[in-house]
C-alpha cells in the first residue's frame, strides 16, 4: 500500500505546485483519481456471475454499488452546475447489466466528474448548492463527492472480501 500512496501524494504535491490557484481541485482529484481507480480495479476483480450477489435482501448487489456510484458522480456534478453529458440517461443508468457495461458506466462516470472538479474556480467554494439531501457549499459538494467514492470503495471491500475475491492492490507480490 505504502509503494501506490507516495507516488500517488508526490503526483499531487506535483500537480498542486504546478498549478496553485486550483491547489484544492487538484488535491481532491488526486485522492479521487486514486479511490476511483481501485473501485474499478474491484470492479475488475469480481466475477460476471458475482455482480449479482448482495449480502442480504434489499442491499444493492456488487453490479448496483457500481452503478450507484456511477450515478451519485452524475447527481452531485448535476447539482453544482455541472448536467450530465446528453448520452447519460439518468433514470435508466441503474438497469445497465453485464460487468462490461457497469465498468464501462463507472469509468464514464468518473472521467466526467474528474473534469467537472477542475471546472469549479476556487472563488466559488463558498456558494450555496442544495444537494436536496442538505444545503452546503460548493468545496463540501467536492469533498462529497470523493467521500461518496471512498464510501463505496469501502462497501465494495467488504463485498469482495465476503466473496473470496481480493483486492488487487493488497495481493501479495
Amino acid at each position: 500500500m505504502k509503494k501506490i500512496l507516495l507516488p500517488i501524494f508526490g503526483l499531487v504535491c506535483f500537480l498542486t505546485m504546478a498549478q496553485e490557484d486550483q491547489m484544492v481541485q487538484q488535491t481532491i482529484k488526486g485522492i479521487l483519481t486514486m479511490n476511483q481507480g481501485q473501485v474499478v480495479q474491484l470492479a475488475e476483480a469480481f466475477s460476471e456471475e458475482q455482480y449479482d450477489w448482495r449480502p442480504m435482501e434489499g442491499v444493492n448487489s456488487v453490479g448496483e454499488a457500481l452503478l450507484h456510484i456511477a450515478g451519485g458522480n452524475y447527481f452531485l456534478a448535476s447539482k453544482m452546475g455541472f448536467p450530465p453529458p446528453e448520452d447519460v440517461d439518468m433514470m435508466n443508468l441503474g438497469k445497465i447489466t453485464g460487468k462490461e457495461n457497469v465498468i464501462a458506466a463507472l469509468k464514464k462516470s468518473n472521467e466526467f466528474v474528474l473534469d467537472k472538479i477542475t471546472q469549479v474556480e476556487s472563488s466559488k467554494f463558498g456558494e450555496e448548492v442544495d444537494f436536496g439531501f442538505a444545503k452546503m457549499n460548493m468545496l463540501s459538494g467536492l469533498l462529497v463527492i470523493m467521500e461518496h467514492n471512498g464510501e463505496h470503495k469501502g462497501q465494495l471491500i467488504a463485498y469482495a472480501r465476503s466473496n473470496e475475491v481480493t483486492p488487487p492492490w493488497s495481493q501479495s507480490q
